[in-house]
């Protein structure tokens, strides 16, 4: 008779069955026109109806299945009954039938911690840059990112009204990342990705310390990761506080589950404990490969800027 599979292989195959059904939510938010949108701390920091439904789906379909599991999500929202029809207890049959890897088979639910950002680029979801947007899902354990899913609700929206719209990537350490085709920046350019609308002096200064061939600006951190596995840009790179643990606990797995690297600023991983403090006080770097490079060329006012927590 076969065991049940490891409790980091049945989350993980709720939190893709959730991610999808998140995906379908903000979909479905933006079909009726009305998006919800209140200011929280300003023009830049966005709250809509979507992340105010998908963080409810998440975190509450998540609870009722793991209870013993701390979820943190980016949303501070009042305490209430959440709508049955948000409920989603289906699971991914795929990760079920992966093997977990040794060192995870025998982690416990009340040790795991769940990071959710239920709209990575809000403003550009306001703005109709719909690329832009991710629903992210991060399992954290002794305070590592060790697993993630990353929805794109509106992957294939350019190609018009009959498109399929929609993905979802996931990934965990020791098993591998699926749902894209890996690949590598040609020909050993340069090109950086950074943040379209929180930049800043210390920014600028970095970004053009690695003396790139290309610069995109873009929305969400969920994105940026998504354009280094994909050879989209060959490091990602903001040096400024401002990215929460929220925003890099997924990306940052599904990276490292490829051979990526994600730290702050000074070549220092963040910690994803239940009590760590939320912001990503010292900056992202972050590449799929050539880390070394990137780190040796972070001018030292950045480091001297930027605190490490």
């Amino acid at each position: 008779m076969s065991s049940s599979p490891a409790v980091l292989m049945r989350l993980m195959a709720s939190a893709f069955a959730v991610a999808e059904r998140a995906g379908g939510i903000v979909r479905d938010i933006l079909k009726t026109g009305d998006l919800g949108i209140v200011e929280k701390t300003g023009a830049n920091d966005l709250q809509t109806k979507a992340d105010r439904l998908v963080q409810q789906c998440i975190c509450s379909s998540l609870t009722r299945m793991f209870p013993k599991v701390t979820i943190i999500g980016e949303e501070d929202l009042p305490s209430h009954d959440v709508e049955e029809n948000l409920i989603e207890s289906g699971q991914f049959e795929e990760i079920l039938q992966r093997v977990c890897p040794g060192e995870y088979s025998g982690v416990r639910e009340e040790e795991l911690v769940v990071w959710v950002d239920p709209l990575d680029g809000t403003k550009e979801y306001t703005e109709g840059l719909l690329d832009h947007v991710t629903v992210l899902i991060g399992i954290a354990y002794d305070g590592k990112a060790i697993a993630g899913v990353i929805n794109q609700p509106f992957h294939n929206y350019e190609l018009g009204p009959s498109a399929s719209l929609g993905r979802t990537l996931w990934g965990i350490l020791g098993v591998g990342s699926f749902g894209f085709e890996l690949r590598e920046v040609a020909d050993g350019r340069r090109i950086v990705t950074t943040t379209r609308s929180h930049s800043n002096q210390l920014v600028t200064e970095c970004v053009n310390a690695m003396e790139p061939h290309q610069v995109i600006r873009v929305g969400g951190a969920g994105n940026k990761i998504i354009q280094l596995i994909e050879g989209k840009a060959s490091a990602y790179v903001f040096a400024s506080p401002g990215c929460k643990k929220w925003d890099t606990c997924a990306p940052e797995a599904i990276l490292h589950a490829v051979g990526g690297k994600l730290t702050d600023m000074h070549g220092k991983p963040y910690r994803y404990h239940k009590d760590v403090k939320h912001m990503n006080s010292a900056g992202v770097l972050a590449t799929l490969r050539d880390f070394e490079f990137y780190a040796s060329r972070v001018p030292e006012a950045v480091k001297q800027a930027l605190k490490s927590d």
